[in-house]
């Protein structure tokens, strides 16, 4: 697998990070955020962002500015949304563009998707309430007005698969928590559980994303 490629960016809250993994003849390029308590490293943003190539689809994983600048609380939503915007200003690929993120990245692209001229969103470990308040609901984000599915685990305490609003495509994740990880006693492995959320993921945006001769990103 090639390099990833790194290149900072600066927003009006200060430099960012793009980190690309780039496949040959893409036929998407996806954008991914990570969430509020920590970054790009996530296994799940990881495994994306090694995993799509293998599908013809190029990875960006987008640090925000807290991040890069190693501070370890997030600020509010008005700025994480006008850092993934300005971060995304600089991506220009020619083909189309899915953008989504983890946790509070979920919420970010959630809002931000139809402003960036994406053509769809992904919504991993989407956080519908905080644990224990599901009074204190966010499924309005979940209305993008583009084609959206969100990946979800069945033990997520910030809302599990049957919370989720009806009309919304979510593929459950058997036995996975609001970081993807699971137990040794769940059904599938944290190896398999990776691969799911590629091949979940691959399905999604192959669906819609027209079929196209693949040109270079």
């Amino acid at each position: 697998m090639p390099a990833a490629e790194t290149r900072t960016v600066r927003t009006p809250h200060g430099p960012g990070r793009l980190v690309t993994h780039r496949a040959v003849r893409p036929r998407a390029t996806l954008a991914l955020t990570h969430g509020a308590g920590g970054g790009i490293d996530a296994r799940d943003l990881v495994a994306l962002a090694r995993g799509l190539v293998r599908h013809d689809m190029t990875t960006i994983l987008v640090e925000m500015p807290w991040v890069s600048a190693g501070r370890k609380i997030a600020p509010a939503p008005a700025v994480l949304d006008e850092c993934f915007v300005a971060l995304l200003d600089q991506v220009r690929p020619r083909v189309p563009l899915v953008v989504g993120g983890r946790s509070a990245g979920a919420r970010v692209a959630c809002r931000t998707g139809r402003h960036v001229g994406a053509v769809g969103v992904l919504a991993l470990a989407f956080p519908l309430h905080p644990p224990g308040r599901p009074e204190k609901s966010r499924a309005d984000e979940l209305d993008t007005g583009l084609p959206l599915r969100v990946l979800q685990g069945t033990r997520d305490p910030f809302g599990g698969p049957i919370e989720m609003p009806l009309g919304v495509g979510v593929d459950p994740v058997e036995g996975a928590d609001h970081g993807f990880a699971v137990r040794r006693s769940d059904p599938l492995d944290q190896a398999e559980v990776l691969s799911l959320l590629v091949e979940r993921t691959a399905v999604f945006v192959e669906r819609i994303t027209p079929a196209r001769r693949r040109q270079p990103a």
